[in-house]
């Protein structure tokens, strides 16, 4: 019996061995995501899309099928009972973007889902772990509770101190379940039973506010007990607040409110409401200024212990007032909220020519300092905020304008105090420390990054520090910019979502960071502030459109054209076509006011229609230069073309058939005319510009027949200056079009320039940001005054071409999202190495390639339910070699040689290439 026993028992070892082999080699289903969100609530997209990775560790993993299966409990969905809805057996790959066909579901009602797949080797996956979402409130009329609002309308043009709501409630009953909804005019804190709410910042976010507020959802079940307390802390934010240059004040409303409602399920099968009404009261406390550009003013000599908390004396608070608006406005949020994502310590500290004590923190950053002090009741210690120090080594703020850019805390005396600010923000490497009371530690102050909490996506890096360190302020530009809305700068007293800037950026912020939802919410304000003439606003949401000057009415070409780019650009980087559909009108609309515009001869050069052109472009401002000057009207007419072009591809991925042939000839139309009146026979265009020719050329504007002409003509006046000449608008074409005209020698040589103008010489000056101008700083230090900014991520669209480029690794446009990859890496500029990473919805993409000892190593990683094109230049079938052996017989059946090298079609999985370097 102990014989058949151990026989028995290695039996089943085995077994499991291989069972386990087996489901190791299966495809695992994990990284399930709602409209691009993990496990979300609150949200009011009707029909949510599902999206999942696959995870292998086999090559050549293909998904062939799906089932999903969607139930009210998590207990439900395993054992398959009750289920709302299943797809069934669906024949297909797709894996990103899978649109639930359930029934509609209710207002916040929460669900649970799973999938799993079956592989091209007919395998069934097992069931992936759940995950669920939840409906926000989706019926207007469920939003019971009142705007609530303090007595204090003003038209004085100036900050307001915050304001402080409470109420209190008892609930004696078990707890199954407790949300609430909040959302303000103004910026909000949400406060239950002393403790904050989330981490969210600046809540309810910026928005077009007369057409679109955005309210929060959040679960607090666990927070709740038998007394409780809510609080909120209410500031002017971008509402009331200080906004624009022009120094306007209270651009949306002048009296604040908070809205606020909490649903609590009960064991026993009953809920409650807890709602914003006339019961609750308000008043000020320690906040006496909070603005977004001048900072926060807070005396903690005011501070009223236990106010959000049960219990409080509140009788000498003031009862609120009703406020009568609009609940139709309401929507769930859409983009990532803003959050503290960072710490930074102290590098340096310095005291300057002017005795001014200051602190470094070595890394230009936008967020707030965190102070520990310790002194006597009502001492004032002072925080100011700067870029940069001037020539001198002194604290320099000329650039921030208006914006004071200032913190004030009065201590309350008590021991060891700690001030953060709540409803301000500052673009910052530099902080001046003024009456801070004995020695200060260094490490007393603390600075806080705060950016929209947009998760990490790519990565570049090199064997060149400059350049890495390039592509560090390109990231670093982007989160400091990215504050719920894609700001121009973060420090001045601008901060507006210009057009302009987060077009020409939009492909290189998508490789950095998942902004899939960002630009989404940001798209459906452009489209309500939208002109009724279709023209598009210069910035949103739209804070100039009534202002004095022909800039602020917007339709600026270069600027509105984010109406079609950047929706492009999200369906490119994610496969995603509803929102192409939502912005659909909005498309149609600037690209029917550009034809509107151009008139019969399609030509758009009306002189009394404002146009930013290149804008700061190289030396543009010299009256006595015109290198770098490209005319407007040629500028216009290019982006004409381009949109319109890209509007009837947009209505061929819809199959709107109606559009598709109507913009295609109108955009030979436009290119027709294009030709006649700024080429010239010999392919050289009448504004005889980098700018020009980059566009042209990029655009596919010059004839076939001309194209090697103009190309030559653009190298020429490369090769002349010796340095770039471009602006906002040929900047980012730049690199991409010399290296498509096969003139990578030009596109390395700029990259590497280190003096001025070129993208390192800011690194040469210690910049850890992108700036606004090429000479945002002279050599000699010296800064150019009025509007000059030191993170400005315009110009690091470079980005765009490190990743696609030199790193090798593009999307393929015929399969967008990453469903097929491209990888076709060029070295050069005397680089040995370069790797680019990218997380996709599918998993993790990388190309890596290093030269060393006289051969081209190259490794690609692809992820499963995707496959790729590789090219290897300058290699032959005979001399590669696949993980240091030749290729085999399979491997062979999917090569190409062409005359560039050998391109070989790839599955799924990670492969390691390596050849011997071909001579230059």
């Amino acid at each position: 019996m102990k014989h058949k026993t151990k026989i028995t028992s290695l039996l089943l070892i085995i077994l499991t061995m291989v069972l386990t082999a087996f489901s190791i080699k299966k495809a695992q289903v994990y990284q399930l995501v709602t409209e691009y969100k993990t496990n979300p609530i609150g949200i009011d997209v009707l029909k949510p899309r599902l999206s999942w990775q696959l995870n292998s560790d086999e090559r050549n993993v293909i998904q062939t099928a799906y089932e999903i299966r969607v139930a009210d409990s998590k207990v439900n969905l395993q054992e398959g009972k009750n289920l709302i809805w299943t797809s069934g057996k669906v024949e297909s790959d797709q894996s990103v973007n899978v649109i639930y066909e359930g029934p509609k579901l209710q207002s916040m009602q929460r669900v649970y889902w799973q999938v799993r797949v079956w592989d091209n080797k007919n395998r069934a996956s097992a069931w992936s772990t759940p995950a669920y979402w939840e409906m926000g409130i989706l019926d207007k009329a469920l939003w019971t509770a009142s705007y609530i609002a303090m007595n204090d309308i003003t038209t004085e043009k100036k900050s307001h101190p915050s304001q402080y709501f409470r109420t209190e409630f008892q609930t004696n009953k078990t707890i199954v379940s407790a949300k609430v909804q909040a959302t303000s005019l103004g910026v909000y804190e949400l406060y239950l039973n002393g403790k904050k709410v989330g981490n969210d910042l600046f809540t309810p976010g910026y928005t077009t506010y007369n057409k679109r507020l955005q309210y929060q959802t959040y679960d607090v079940t666990n927070m709740l007990k038998d007394n409780n307390a809510i609080g909120a802390i209410v500031g002017d934010g971008w509402y009331r607040g200080n906004i624009g240059w022009k120094g306007d004040y209270a651009f949306y409303g002048n009296q604040l409110a908070l809205l606020v409602q909490l649903h609590i399920n009960y064991a026993d099968g009953s809920s409650e409401t807890i709602v914003s009404n006339g019961d609750w009261k308000v008043s000020y406390g320690p906040i006496l200024e909070s603005d977004m550009y001048n900072g926060e003013k807070y005396d903690a000599r005011l501070e009223m212990d236990g106010w959000n908390q049960n219990g409080f004396d509140d009788s000498n608070w003031k009862k609120v007032d009703i406020l009568n608006h609009s609940k139709d406005i309401l929507v769930a949020p859409q983009g990532p909220p803003v959050r503290a994502t960072e710490e930074i310590k102290t590098k340096k500290l310095i005291t300057t020519p002017k005795g001014e004590l200051v602190l470094d923190l070595g890394q230009n950053i936008v967020g707030w300092a965190r102070m520990k002090v310790k002194g006597p009741k009502g001492h004032k210690v002072t925080l100011k905020f700067a870029e940069v120090l001037d020539k001198d080594g002194n604290f320099y703020t000329k650039n921030l304008r208006a914006a004071e850019a200032k913190d004030s805390y009065i201590l309350k005396g008590e021991g060891e105090e700690i001030f953060e600010p709540h409803f301000t923000s500052h673009g910052f490497r530099y902080i001046q420390v003024i009456d801070y009371p004995g020695n200060l530690n260094p490490d007393a102050i603390i600075g806080i990054v705060i950016h929209s909490d947009i998760s990490p996506t790519g990565s570049f890096t090199t064997s060149d520090p400059m350049i890495n360190q390039l592509q560090s302020n390109i990231q670093w530009g982007q989160r400091d910019n990215f504050l719920d809305i894609p700001t121009d700068c973060p420090q001045r007293d601008e901060r507006a979502g210009w057009t302009g800037d987060a077009q020409v950026f939009s492909m290189t912020a998508a490789f950095n960071f998942d902004v899939a939802t960002f630009y989404t919410k940001w798209l459906k304000d452009l489209a309500l502030d939208q002109h009724d003439n279709g023209s598009v606003t210069n910035v949103v949401p739209d804070i100039l459109t009534g202002g004095e000057g022909v800039s602020a009415k917007g339709g600026a070409t270069g600027w509105a054209d984010a109406a079609v780019i950047i929706p492009w650009t999200v369906y490119q980087s994610y496969g995603d076509k509803r929102v192409l559909k939502e912005q659909y009108a909005s498309m149609k609309g600037w690209v029917d006011f550009m034809a509107q515009k151009s008139g019969e001869d399609y030509l758009w050069n009306d002189p009394k229609h404002w146009h930013w052109g290149d804008w700061l472009a190289y030396d543009a401002d010299k009256p006595d230069y015109n290198g770098s000057v490209t005319e407007k009207d040629l500028i216009a007419t290019a982006y004409a073309y381009y949109s319109t072009s890209l509007f009837s591809e947009i209505a061929k991925v819809l199959g709107r058939t109606e559009d598709i042939d109507k913009y295609a000839q109108q955009a030979k139309n436009i290119k027709k005319a294009f030709v006649q009146e700024y080429v010239t026979p010999n392919g050289r265009l009448v504004s005889h510009t980098q700018t020009a020719y980059a566009m042209a050329l990029s655009f596919n504007l010059i004839p076939e027949n001309l194209k090697e002409k103009s190309a030559e003509y653009f190298a020429q006046d490369v090769k002349k200056f010796g340095h770039l000449t471009t602006g906002f608008l040929g900047t980012p074409l730049l690199c991409t079009t010399l290296s498509k005209i096969g003139r990578d020698d030009l596109a390395f040589m700029l990259l590497n320039r280190k003096e001025f103008p070129s993208w390192l010489y800011p690194i040469t000056m210690g910049a850890t940001t992108i700036w606004e101008r090429w000479d945002t700083q002279k050599p000699d230090g010296t800064i150019i005054e009025g509007m000059n900014s030191f993170n400005h991520y315009s110009y690091g669209a470079i980005g765009e071409w490190l990743y696609t480029h030199v790193g090798g690794l593009r999307i393929d446009p015929k399969n967008p999202g990453y469903k097929h990859i491209i990888f076709d890496p060029h070295p050069g500029g005397g680089l040995t190495a370069a790797k680019a990473e990218f997380i996709s919805l599918y998993g993790k993409i990388k190309s890596d390639w290093e030269i060393k000892d006289g051969e081209f190593h190259y490794e690609v990683t692809i992820p499963a339910n995707t496959t790729a094109s590789v090219t290897l230049s300058g290699a032959t079938s005979e001399n590669i070699k696949l993980n240091s052996a030749k290729l085999k017989a399979e491997m062979q059946k999917n090569l190409k040689q062409t005359q560039q090298g050998v391109q070989l079609e790839l599955g799924s999985g990670t492969y390691r290439f390596s050849y011997p370097q071909p001579a230059k």
